[in-house]
C-alpha cells in the first residue's frame, strides 16, 4: 500500500467516524432516559475495519498510521566453519638381508625302456559263420468228390386219376387231378488235385571258424618315463624395506567468527484508530 492510499483512507476512516459519532450523540439526545436514571452505555457493533472498535457516543476517531519499531542488537555470526587439513607423513626405511630365488626349482625326464618277450598263439583267420539251405516242399495227390448240386424235391402230377370221391360230411368233391411230390438226388463228381504235405522252409548250416598258428613278440612292460627333480637355487641379498609406510596427520582448524551490529524489527507498521479533538459533525 503507498502512502497516498493510506492517506486517502485515512481521511475516509476519519471522516465515517465523524459521522458515526454524530448519529451516536443524535440518537443518545433522543432517546436519552429521565434526569431520575442514569444513561445506559450504547452498544456500537463493529462492522468493518474501517470502523473504530469500541466507539464512544460523543467522541471522534482518526485512523493513524504508526511506523515500524526497530531495535538494535548485536550478535556473533560465523565467518569460516570448522574445517581440518591433511598433512603428508613421509615413509620411514631401513636395511635387511632376504633369501631371494635365483632360480626355480624344476624337473627333468628319463625315459624308461619297454620289455619284450616272444609268444605262441592260435589266432583266428575266419570266423564262425552261418548258411541258410533251402529246404524245398513236399506234395501228394489226393481226389475227393465234390458236391455240384444239392438234393430237393419237386410237385409233379399223377400219371393215373382217380375216381371223384364225395365226402357226405363236410361236403368236399375230388377233382381226379393227383400231384406227387418227388425227391431230386444231389449230383457230385470226383477231382483229382496235387496238395501241399509240408511247406519249403530253410535250415542253418553251422561253418566253424578257421584258425592258424603265430609267434609274435609282445610286450611286458611298456615303455615309461620317470621324473627327477632339481631343487630351486637360492642367494642372500642385502635389501631395503619399509619401516613405517606413508601416512597422513590431520590437523584440525577452529571455526573463525565475528560480531555485527544490526537493526531488527520489533513491530510491523499498522494502522490504528485514536481519538481525535473534532469542531463539527457533518449530519
Amino acid at each position: 500500500m503507498n502512502i497516498l492510499s493510506i492517506k486517502s483512507s485515512v481521511a475516509v476512516a476519519a471522516i465515517v467516524a465523524v459521522v458515526m459519532s454524530g448519529c451516536a450523540q443524535q440518537q443518545t439526545t433522543v432517546k436519552a432516559a429521565p434526569a431520575v436514571a442514569a444513561p445506559a452505555p450504547v452498544q456500537v457493533q463493529q462492522v468493518s475495519t474501517l470502523y473504530p472498535p469500541n466507539p464512544e457516543p460523543g467522541k471522534c476517531y482518526a485512523r493513524v498510521l504508526q511506523p515500524a519499531k526497530f531495535k538494535t542488537v548485536t550478535e556473533k555470526v560465523l565467518v569460516s566453519q570448522a574445517s581440518a587439513k591433511l598433512i603428508p607423513v613421509p615413509a620411514k626405511y631401513g636395511w635387511t638381508t632376504k633369501k631371494v630365488l635365483v632360480k626355480e626349482a624344476s624337473s627333468r625326464l628319463v625315459v624308461v625302456p619297454a620289455t619284450y618277450k616272444t609268444v605262441t598263439e592260435k589266432v583266428l583267420v575266419k570266423p564262425v559263420t552261418t548258411k541258410l539251405v533251402t529246404v524245398p516242399a513236399t506234395y501228394k495227390t489226393t481226389t475227393s468228390r465234390i458236391l455240384v448240386k444239392p438234393a430237393t424235391t419237386t410237385w409233379r402230377k399223377g400219371k393215373g386219376l382217380m375216381t371223384p370221391v364225395n365226402n357226405a360230411r363236410t361236403g368236399e368233391r375230388g377233382t381226379g387231378e393227383v400231384m406227387c411230390l418227388v425227391k431230386q438226388p444231389a449230383v457230385y463228381k470226383t477231382i483229382t488235385k496235387r496238395v501241399v504235405v509240408t511247406p519249403a522252409t530253410t535250415r542253418t548250416i553251422t561253418i566253424p571258424a578257421v584258425y592258424k598258428t603265430i609267434t609274435k613278440r609282445v610286450v611286458v612292460t611298456p615303455a615309461t618315463t620317470r621324473t627327477i627333480a632339481i631343487p630351486a637355487v637360492y642367494k642372500t641379498v642385502k635389501v631395503k624395506t619399509i619401516v613405517t609406510p606413508p601416512s597422513t596427520r590431520e590437523v584440525k582448524i577452529a571455526p573463525v567468527y565475528k560480531t555485527v551490529t544490526k537493526k531488527v524489527k520489533v513491530a510491523p507498521s499498522n494502522l490504528v484508530w485514536k481519538v481525535v479533538r473534532c469542531k463539527s459533525v457533518i449530519h
